[in-house]
């Protein structure tokens, strides 16, 4: 059996309270992450631990400190942005489960004494969490016009016009359940979230709900977020989530296989959007068509990095996923495979889609940069008015200056004085 060198775990986060996007921009609403949710991520962080730090497990990660966690081995990246704060959140409780309090977590002073980290040995494990215009790894989709043109063009497909037809009838019917919401194919994913947030936290609602109404538009939603976020060419916009995260993948696949790099797991917390576009990238729908849908709640997505036993001296890729706290990990080959795959072919076949850098995501997303850098219309804006002011100042500074001068020289009246000589008359 191969030894498992290193793993990538791509985790969504766990339930939060409601959560809108705009239909035709993704321009997110806030949101925050409730009891279940930190519960639902937590229970993942305990099954990764044993799965990938339990010595016995088959999957047990070689060199990995499992008791006291060793930072240069360990690297965590959340999402900032949409989610941004359910996701942080989510990210501290899979750590909570993955390693959990260790009395040996302590520290002996120079005076005698002996001094534990809170509860009980809390293990503080640094959290990566860069802005959304700073690092679009985790959520390039948004403020990206091509996208947003993307989303148009899924809308006048006639694929989702003929969608709109058939979901009309629930559309309708589901109207005094959403409470004003738009009930339109092209608002799914907002009705969903909404049923759903409410089904799981609201008593009276859950009572008054009708059978199949969630599961309608669960199905609906799966139909408008799959076709969003993905696209008929590997290096499409509409996957643009899965080509800025598979940036992240392919380094952190080189550090662990040709680096002597002491990194072993990567954890990349972040929302739903990549999950779709990198099933579709790794060809995994045609195949398994049913993971062309929204993933659960704390859902994972496992990279596995497996090294065989002599002679053989290249590395593997084994993918594996878990969709919500109540599944198992299930194996999934890729691009047609029966098995595992090369990490050198893996890497050869998606790195030319990979959006590494801002530059790249700008030049994706049809964004050509003015004057000063300006890449947005908020920059635009803030760039005019500052222009505007500084041009207002000017003139202010202007008027005043030709005020004194008028003052200093003013105009001087000839007059006649009696002895017929011309002189002046000063003010």
């Amino acid at each position: 059996m191969p030894d498992v060198h290193g793993v990538l775990i791509i985790a969504r986060n766990g339930d939060r309270t409601e959560f809108y996007q705009d239909p035709y921009t993704y321009e997110p609403s806030y949101t925050e992450s409730t009891p279940l949710g930190a519960v639902e991520s937590h229970q993942l962080g305990c099954y990764l631990r044993s799965t990938y730090l339990n010595p016995s497990s088959p999957s047990h990660i070689q060199g990995i400190r499992a008791d006291l966690v060793q930072n240069d081995q360990v690297l965590v990246h959340a999402k900032a942005g949409g989610e941004g704060t359910a996701v942080f959140d989510s990210a501290i409780a899979v750590l909570q489960g993955l390693f959990p309090p260790n009395s040996g977590n302590l520290i002996h002073l120079a005076n005698g004494s002996e001094i534990v980290t809170p509860l009980g040995g809390y293990q503080y494990i640094p959290v990566e969490m860069a802005p959304s215009n700073v690092d679009r790894a985790l959520e390039s989709w948004t403020e990206c016009p091509a996208f947003e043109q993307h989303i148009k063009s899924v809308y006048a497909s006639e694929g989702f016009r003929e969608t709109v037809k058939s979901s009309g009838p629930f559309f309708g019917a589901v109207r005094d359940y959403v409470f004003g919401r738009s009930t339109a194919l092209e608002n799914a994913w907002n009705i969903y979230d909404f049923i759903n947030a409410q089904l799981t936290h609201n008593q009276t609602y859950a009572y008054r709900l009708p059978p199949t109404f969630i599961e309608q538009a669960h199905g609906y939603a799966n139909y408008h977020e799959n076709a969003i976020f993905s696209d008929k060419e590997t290096g499409g916009i509409g996957n643009i989530a899965g080509r800025t995260i598979l940036n992240t993948i392919l380094h952190t696949l080189q550090r662990i296989t040709f680096d002597e790099d002491p990194l072993r797991l990567l954890l990349l917390e972040t929302s739903y959007q990549p999950f779709i576009s990198l099933f579709h990238m790794l060809e995994l729908v045609n195949e398994h068509p049913q993971l062309a849908a929204i993933p659960n709640h704390a859902s994972a997505l496992a990279f596995e990095i497996l090294r065989g036993p002599p002679p053989e001296l290249r590395e593997f890729l084994r993918i594996k996923f878990k969709n919500g706290t109540n599944d198992e990990f299930q194996t999934y080959p890729v691009f047609g495979h029966q098995g595992d795959i090369a990490v050198t072919e893996f890497l050869y076949r998606l790195e030319n889609f990979a959006i590494s850098s801002q530059k790249q995501w700008e030049s994706a997303c049809g964004i050509h940069s003015g004057y000063f850098g300006i890449t947005s219309a908020t920059e635009s804006m803030n760039m005019l008015f500052a222009a505007f002011s500084v041009f207002l100042l000017l003139g202010v500074f202007v008027l005043s200056w030709f005020k004194r001068r008028r003052d200093t020289y003013a105009p001087v009246r000839e007059v006649h004085v009696v002895s017929n000589e011309k002189g002046r008359l000063l003010p």
